[in-house]
Parts: structure tokens; C-alpha cells; sequence
């Protein structure tokens, strides 16, 4: 019995000892901030206090009579001295966290992008998904959390379509952080991005993007062999084709898409398969380019994203020059997906054109990062010499490979002598 307290007592002092010293103060922190609640959530790391958050915001910013959703954050809290980083999703909330807040051993809002995951406002009401309002939800949250955080020095940063997102709220709200990372972010410039041809037809060597086209060429020419193969695979994922009309559709999209997709994800020039064994032909065609990504399933799940490339931001679309005699399409299809009862005839270019004259004149204190290889790179941000920022290319890296943990030591020291130039900040760990 006595041993038994006494191990009651230690692990009691244990508990004790590694509990965080902040929790009462961010506590009562978050219980005073206007419109938000908070759940303490188990943190992996014990020198982080992990919270979720639901912030109330409004449907409309500029007229409170539109209604409120609850946007979902997650917020870790390091010290009450340390930097702050605002991940601004693209997407679903991602629950990992950005590897500059290991570098920096910051605070952390990784924030929800409106219209995805648990942030819907009711109904979905499309004329609200704007960069204008979106870029209002995170100053929502910057200016909440600067009641807590009145010092510190704050970066905005995000991945991909989450990179993007970063770029627009630097444009609408510069002075809400001190420093954007945006990676692999994309800027385009068009419905149909035009820039994303040239860089198919030159990226990697030769040898490779003729690997790449007789890919395709031989999909298509044994379409019949391998439509047969996919019903049963579509059947079995329980994937429908209803939006595109049909699975000889969506296969037509998916080898089209084979290119954009081998460069994006980084897939090796060394391990083409078979030809000739259409069983080969077909598993390596579905690691690359899945239909599942042109099924009913993955259009829905992505549906605000299209909504907002087809509307405001731009997306890409497919050269059909190469496959006319195969495809059924009379000219370039694009990739972007419209939600029922929308339409990207509603396109329009104006925040395009305006944010692409503050990138060349304005846009300062914004550290870009892409890779060389990354389809997304056609439409990469290049700073201009009139402004301070910089943009750090990693040589023969693809869209998930574009990270600073992949720069060589050279370009990591340049990169963190940039970061402390715009904001004194060093690398801690």
C-alpha cells in the first residue's frame, strides 16, 4: 500500500512538473477575446499548450446583417515572447504544423480556409468565397491574437493554394505581419494560366517529357483495353463519373493530366513501365494520374477551391494540340470544376491585375519558395528589383520537396539571412 502511494505521489509530481507554465494566463487570455471558444486539445510536444478554436466571423465583413459562421483554428502557444506564425490554409485544416515553427519555436494559428472542413457558412452561399473576404477572416484572427501577442514579430506562411492565400492577405492587409513564406505558392494570371505549356514542353530533359507523351499516347490508343480495367477499379472505389458525363471522360481528363501531375509530384524519369503490359501500363497511369481526381466524390470535396479559380484566382487547363485525334474535346479543357448552379463564365481578372502590380512595385517582406521542377512554378512569383523580396528555387525538387529542411546548407544560411534582415529573427533550433 505504502509503495502504491508513493508512486501516486511521483506520478502526481510528474504531472505537476511538466504541466505548461502558461496554461492559466493563455487560458484566461482566450476566455477574454470577443467571439471565440476553445477546447485544450493533447499536444505531442510538452512545451506547446495546443488549443481548438472556433472563431465567429462574419459571413460578410463589410454587412454584419449576412450572418456568422465559426471558423476552426488550431493554436499552439509556445511563449508569450516567441514569434507568432499564421499558417493560412488553402483547404481542410492540416493538422501538421509548418516546419518554420520548429525553426523559430514559435506560437502557431494554423487556420481553416473558409468554405472548407467544419468553416461552411450555412448554405454555402458561393458570393461570399472572395480573397476580399477570406483575407478579412485572418486579419479577424491577427488583431484578436495581437491582444495577446502585442510585441512579437508575426509571419504568415502557407502551402501550395495555402501559399497563395498568404500572398493575397500581404496584398490586402501588409501590415498584419511582418513577414510572408509562401511555398510552391502560385500566382496565375488567367483562367487558362498560358504559362503552364511552356514549362511542360521544357522542364526536366528531353528524354523524359518523350517518356512522358508516348505515356500518354499509348493510354490513349489502348483506351478500350484499359476503360475495361477501370470500370472494375471505379466500381470497387465506388467512384462515379456523373458530373463529366461519363468514365471514358474522365479518363480522357486523367491522361491529360498525366503530364501536370508526373512533374508536380515528383515522379521518377527512371521507372517508366512496360508499354506493352497494359496491366503495367494501367497501375502506373493510376499512381500518377488517378480518376478518382475527375469522380463526382473529388469534384464535391474540391468544389470551393474550383469555385474560386474559376471566379477570381485562375487555374490551368490541358494542351490538346498533341492528342486531337484521340480526345473528344474541340479545344483545351480546363481543370477547374464549377459547383453546380455556378459558372466560370463569371471569371473576372481584376484582383489578378491589380495584386500583379503591387507584386512588381509594392510587395515587399515576402520570402518565396518553389521547386525547380514543381508544375506550379510556371506561375511562381519572380520579385522585381523594386522590391525587397526574394525567391529561393530548389534545384530538381517537385511541389511536396520544396521545403527549407530540402535547401542545400548554402541556400538555408541565405534564406534565414534574408528572414533576419526583414525581421531579426534567427533560427533557434
Amino acid at each position: 500500500m505504502f509503495k502504491k502511494l508513493i508512486t501516486l505521489v511521483f506520478l502526481l509530481i510528474t504531472v505537476l512538473a511538466v504541466a505548461h507554465p502558461d496554461q492559466k494566463k493563455v487560458e484566461q487570455a482566450l476566455y477574454n477575446l470577443k467571439n471565440v471558444t476553445f477546447k485544450q486539445l493533447e499536444s505531442k510536444d510538452d512545451s506547446y499548450l495546443l488549443y481548438e478554436l472556433r472563431v465567429r466571423q462574419q459571413v460578410d465583413h463589410t454587412d454584419p446583417s449576412k450572418g456568422y459562421f465559426y471558423q476552426k483554428v488550431h493554436f499552439y502557444h509556445k511563449d508569450f515572447d516567441h514569434p507568432m506564425i499564421m499558417e493560412t490554409n488553402g483547404y481542410d485544416l492540416y493538422v501538421r504544423a509548418s516546419e518554420m515553427v520548429n525553426y523559430l519555436q514559435s506560437n502557431y494559428l494554423n487556420i481553416e480556409h473558409r468554405f472548407f472542413g467544419e468553416s461552411i457558412p450555412e448554405g454555402k452561399p458561393w458570393q461570399y468565397l472572395t480573397m476580399e473576404q477570406v483575407t478579412a477572416d485572418l486579419h479577424e484572427i491577427n488583431q484578436l491574437f495581437k491582444e495577446i501577442y502585442t510585441n512579437n514579430k508575426w509571419i504568415s506562411t502557407g502551402i501550395s493554394k495555402g501559399g497563395q492565400t498568404s500572398i493575397y492577405y500581404k496584398y490586402f492587409y501588409p501590415n498584419d505581419v511582418d513577414v510572408a513564406i509562401p511555398y510552391v505558392a502560385p500566382f496565375n494570371q488567367a483562367l487558362e494560366e498560358p504559362r503552364i505549356y511552356p514549362f511542360l514542353a521544357n522542364v526536366g530533359d528531353k528524354s523524359c517529357r518523350d517518356k512522358i507523351y508516348n505515356i500518354q499516347v499509348k493510354l490513349f490508343e489502348n483506351k478500350t483495353q484499359i476503360l475495361e480495367k477501370l470500370k472494375w477499379y471505379a466500381k470497387g472505389a465506388k467512384l462515379s463519373f456523373s458530373y463529366l458525363g461519363s468514365l471514358e471522360k474522365a479518363f480522357e481528363y486523367a491522361v491529360l493530366e498525366y503530364s501536370f501531375g508526373f512533374w508536380q509530384s515528383g515522379h521518377s524519369c527512371a521507372t517508366f513501365p512496360n508499354t506493352k503490359n497494359i496491366d503495367e501500363l494501367t497501375e502506373h497511369f493510376l499512381s500518377v494520374s488517378n480518376i478518382d481526381f475527375f469522380s463526382d466524390q473529388t469534384i464535391k470535396r474540391y468544389e470551393s477551391h474550383y469555385y474560386q479559380s474559376g471566379t477570381q484566382l485562375g487555374y490551368y487547363g490541358y494542351d490538346i494540340t498533341p492528342f486531337k485525334k484521340y480526345v473528344s474535346f474541340t479545344s483545351n479543357p480546363l481543370a477547374t470544376f464549377m459547383p453546380e448552379g455556378t459558372t466560370y463564365n463569371n471569371f473576372n481578372d481584376a484582383l489578378i491585375q491589380k495584386v500583379k502590380t503591387w507584386l512588381e512595385n509594392d510587395a515587399n517582406n515576402i520570402i518565396y519558395v518553389y521547386g525547380e521542377t514543381d508544375t506550379w512554378s510556371a506561375s511562381m512569383v519572380v520579385p522585381s528589383a523594386k522590391v525587397n523580396s526574394k525567391a529561393y528555387i530548389l534545384p530538381k525538387k517537385d511541389h511536396g520537396q520544396a521545403r527549407v529542411k530540402n535547401m542545400t546548407p548554402e541556400m538555408r544560411t541565405q534564406f534565414f539571412s534574408t528572414l533576419e534582415k526583414m525581421t531579426g529573427l534567427k533560427p533557434l533550433k
